[in-house]
């Protein structure tokens, strides 16, 4: 893939104030550059980045229908009613399920926790889970990571005498909501909350934060869900800034010094024991076991796994989890050879800004990684569907800057079922309207999508020399962290580097390079790995300068800096 470089070059101003601002912090200007770049602009600001506090959450009555919402919940443990906690089976939905009834099985036994299956029930709410709920004596669910379009749904629950509060995060319909005794979802216009990017686990977060206000229990006692809400602040790829980033930066804090049983029997499988865990480290390998469960059988087992007290116990539910996620590995790994197999085939596929996929024999529970790959792949809003009887069933993801809810949204009068955001999206739909669908779809992608989205941009915050790359330079580098959208990792370049000798290709297939370099203005050598860009390793044997992109990492190996390389090019 060819990368667009993109380096704001700061003027004389920026500069004057990055200095005056790195000797308030005792930082390097370039990384004080970075902050005031990212609206932080002061010393006052600096600090509450570097250490967020968490006295400095909102308090969550200033949301919408909350003080509802936990009067039912009091209500319905005064009275001893049976209480569902019901969510998704993704990771925001597992952690959310996890972190609600967890929290509330401290004080009250009545309860029981629900994840649909993928393939029998599908997304959100379904008859099944409610008829479940009125079989085993439920009087109250609460939805979390969905519900905010369950109309029909929650309509039917109630004429069974079963009550609905609904955690949500998604984006609501404007002209109708469902009728439930309490909606918690930030993104309603007519509410107040004044951040509006939480994950469905920050909301669920902040409604056992408003019950333990009103039952005068002690905030410590939320502290150790917070790892839940750092996974799925990682995981559902929400902005890691404001309240995100504290409920992130504890969260973390949390899965290193005394994560939950389980998380600590999922971290031994993923091989991440002994070693500081990263938002990272939670994206590529924990998340995708958590998922894996859902996708392969039942996300139930994620969370029988992550209430789990027993160690020896939660170790085999992360082992069966790991299967899980070896066997997903392998049907991604096919599915999306073949997505590019029709991609080379359709020639009009070229023709259009964006790639619709579709196969009746594709696994509904990898469409939407597959739907990721196509999308690095060929940097294009992608939307993947397979069969599910008379209906196709697709998972959409797009790319930077382009709103993607928006484009699946104008065809929704095609659709039994969406939802999502901007970034990501999912949909039902007859399958004899798929046609129209692509054609609709990707008639609004080529009329709304600017053509800089088009070509991936490598956004660059500093041009670095090797030299200055110290210990000090890395430690103020890790304040930045934690990581993600809005947030993202400071991405540097050097020009004119050179192979120290002694680069070479490595991996299964030859595919990376492993390399050592010089920037020709130091004598230091830099250790570095280029992921998938084993292209370049001729020329760069070649003893010609190039320059790179990249980001800065820990070699846990070595305990020293390792860059990872984004982008190489050649110079001229």
């Amino acid at each position: 893939m060819h990368y667009s470089w993109q380096f704001d070059t700061p003027n004389a101003e920026r500069m004057a104030a990055a200095t005056a601002l790195a000797h308030k912090l005792n930082i390097a200007p370039i990384l004080a550059d970075i902050l005031i770049k990212r609206g932080i602009e002061d010393e006052t600001a600096a600090n509450k980045f570097f250490r967020p506090q968490l006295t400095d959450l909102y308090d969550p009555f200033i949301m919408k229908d909350m003080d509802i919402a936990v009067d039912r919940l009091n209500e319905a443990m005064g009275r001893k009613e049976r209480i569902l906690v019901y969510g998704d089976y993704d990771v925001d939905g597992v952690t959310s399920v996890t972190l609600v009834y967890k929290f509330l099985n401290q004080y009250y036994s009545n309860i029981d926790y629900y994840i649909p299956d993928r393939y029998d029930e599908g997304y959100g709410i379904s008859k099944r889970g409610i008829d479940y709920a009125k079989d085993t004596g439920v009087t109250l669910i609460i939805v979390l990571d969905s519900g905010i379009k369950a109309i029909e749904q929650i309509a039917y629950a109630k004429s069974l005498g079963i009550d609905f509060i609904v955690c949500d995060h998604h984006e609501p319909d404007e002209k109708e909501r469902p009728d439930a005794v309490a909606i918690l979802d930030p993104k309603q216009r007519d509410c107040a909350y004044p951040f509006k990017e939480l994950c469905g686990c920050g909301v669920g977060f902040k409604f056992m934060q408003a019950f333990a206000l009103s039952n005068m229990i002690p905030f410590s006692k939320l502290i150790p869900m917070l790892d839940l809400c750092a996974m799925s602040i990682a995981a559902d790829l929400v902005a890691v800034n404001e309240e995100n980033r504290i409920l992130a930066y504890h969260g973390l804090k949390q899965i290193n010094k005394n994560p939950s049983v389980g998380l600590r029997a999922l971290i031994e499988v993923c091989g991440l024991s002994n070693r500081e865990i990263t938002m990272s480290d939670i994206v590529f390998k924990i998340a995708p076991r958590i998922n894996a469960s859902g996708r392969m059988e039942n996300g139930r087992e994620s969370v029988d796994l992550l209430v789990e007290k027993d160690y020896s116990l939660a170790l085999e539910i992360a082992k069966n989890i790991n299967e899980y996620n070896e066997q997903r590995r392998d049907i991604d790994k096919q599915m999306t050879e073949e997505a590019n197999i029709i991609i080379e085939m359709i020639e009009s596929q070229e023709q259009h800004s964006s790639i619709v996929l579709y196969d009746e024999g594709w696994k509904k529970g990898i469409i939407g990684i597959v739907a990721s790959r196509v999308t690095e792949m060929y940097y294009k809003p992608t939307i993947v569907l397979t069969r599910d009887g008379d209906y196709a069933v697709g998972s959409a993801r797009s790319v930077t800057g382009f709103d993607i809810y928006s484009a699946v949204k104008s065809c929704s009068d095609l659709f039994v079922n969406f939802g999502g955001h901007t970034c990501a999206a999912g949909m039902t739909l007859r399958w004899q309207n798929l046609n129209d669908f692509r054609i609709r779809f990707q008639k609004y992608v080529d009329d709304h999508i600017d053509t800089v989205m088009t070509d991936p941009p490598l956004t660059i915050d500093a041009e670095l020399k090797f030299s200055d790359i110290d210990k000090k330079f890395c430690s103020d580098l890790k304040k930045f962290a934690p990581f993600g959208p809005q947030n993202q990792k400071p991405v540097f370049c050097t020009h004119r580097v050179m192979d120290y000798g002694t680069s070479r290709v490595v991996g299964r297939n030859q595919e990376h390079i492993k390399l050592e370099l010089i920037d020709l203005k130091s004598p230091i050598v830099m250790n570095g790995i280029a992921f998938g860009q084993s292209e370049a390793a001729k020329y760069i044997k070649s003893k010609h300068a190039f320059d790179i992109v990249y980001t800065i990492e820990d070699n846990h190996y070595k305990h020293s800096p390792q860059l990872q390389i984004e982008d190489i090019k050649e110079v001229e």
